[in-house]
């Protein structure tokens, strides 16, 4: 007799089928971490960047109000009657730039006192040229101090690129500060042929001071451009360098040269002065655009790196995760298509079966049509007569 199969359940395996979700989950959470962090550091550079082209704009808009202010001052300081023309023109244009984006390189403040100074400049020149050259020196310290507002909130000062750094340094710092120190040394030495002689010894330290900060920065001008020249990828930048770039050396190293007195009288050759100074402000009018030109390209180009590598990022992490859901995905298919659904074994079959066919008795032969029921014969025996023969003589 068929003892019928106990009916066997099998645990699900749910651990088994959650273990690829829960490794895909916990190594995209690392991997979202990543592209959110470097996602962040190129926004950072990026605005960076972005800020600094604001900064560039403004140094430009500078760049004039420098120049127009220091030919007042020259004209204020020889008597001559002062034209006031170029240095409103460049006033406006600056106040222009200010109103776009000081706001953001929080340098309106500085803006408007300067603005005020300048304004307050006499049209006419003074009857006291060591009165106005005291009263041109107060505005031009407050344009130089603007010049370095405008580098460190901009970020400029603290550029990390190589070329870039020695271009801003040269045309936000050391050019301005050698423009006005050169207008100062010329002026001081108009100045000094008409100080007494009780007073020759001051003017010749005075001189002497001027012309050590006006080389100081116009060699800090040409040992950056040089360092550019030489490492810069960008061959304009070296062809329209170079002519305007030895031209301003040779004009302040006359400078120099004419600022010493010679002879007893200590007398100054004022008209080879002011000529060594009309070269030297034409060679730096020529390197300044050149220069924030150079300066403005590196930092778009730098830009347009930035915006690649985000796209990168972007492109790697989500082609990262999908490839976890992926495998995520085919490890849950894959432990369904392993798990049995339903399927029954035979008794005594294999102990993995889900659970176990019950015992069911063997099917009846089917009744004759009378409705007896035929006798089963062994195997290999026949039913006919010969087979009742013993029965019927024993009988």
């Amino acid at each position: 007799m068929t003892v019928p199969a106990s009916r066997v359940r099998r645990r699900p395996r749910t651990p088994g089928r959650l273990l690829p979700l829960l490794l895909a989950t916990a190594l995209l959470l690392p991997v979202a971490f990543l592209v959110v962090r470097g996602h962040r550091l190129v926004d950072a550079d990026r605005e960076l960047a972005a800020r600094e082209r604001l900064g560039v704009e403004y140094l430009r808009a500078l760049g004039p109000v420098t120049e127009a202010l220091m030919d007042a001052q020259s004209a204020a300081v020889a008597g001559r009657p002062v034209s006031r023309d170029a240095l409103d023109r460049a006033v406006e244009q600056a106040a222009t730039v200010d109103s776009r984006i000081g706001g953001e390189l929080r340098s309106t403040e500085r803006w408007a006192g300067l603005r005020a100074k300048l304004e307050g400049l006499p049209s006419r020149s003074l009857t006291d040229p060591e009165a106005a050259f005291t009263a041109y020196g107060e505005v031009t310290d407050l344009l130089l101090a603007l010049h370095g507002k405008v580098r460190e909130t901009s970020g400029l000062i603290r550029d990390p690129g190589s070329d870039s750094y020695f271009l801003q340094d040269g045309v936000g710092e050391e050019m301005p500060e050698a423009m006005v120190a050169t207008g100062r040394l010329v002026d001081l030495a108009v100045l000094a042929q008409r100080r007494p002689a009780a007073e020759q010894a001051r003017t010749v330290g005075e001189l002497a001071a001027l012309r050590f900060a006006a080389l100081q920065p116009a060699g800090d001008l040409v040992d950056d451009l040089q360092t550019v020249v030489d490492t810069s990828e960008s061959a304009a930048i070296g062809a329209e360098v170079l002519t305007p770039l030895d031209n301003y050396q040779r004009a302040v190293e006359a400078l120099a040269a004419l600022s010493r007195p010679t002879g007893r009288t200590q007398e100054l050759d004022l008209t080879k002065l002011a000529g060594a100074r009309t070269q030297a402000q034409s060679a730096v009018r020529e390197l300044q655009p050149v220069i924030l030109d150079e300066l403005d390209r590196v930092l778009r180009q730098r830009l347009d790196q930035l915006d690649r590598d985000g796209l990168l990022i972007l492109g790697a992490g989500g082609l990262a995760g999908l490839l976890l859901v992926a495998f995520a995905a085919s490890g849950w298919l894959s432990r369904r298509s392993d798990t049995p659904g339903g399927r029954r074994t035979a008794p005594g079959g294999p102990a993995e079966a889900t659970e176990a066919v019950p015992w069911e008795p063997p099917a009846r032969p089917d009744r004759r049509p009378d409705g007896s029921v035929p006798v089963l014969q062994p195997a290999g025996q026949s039913a006919g007569p010969e087979r009742w023969r013993p029965f019927d003589a024993a009988r």
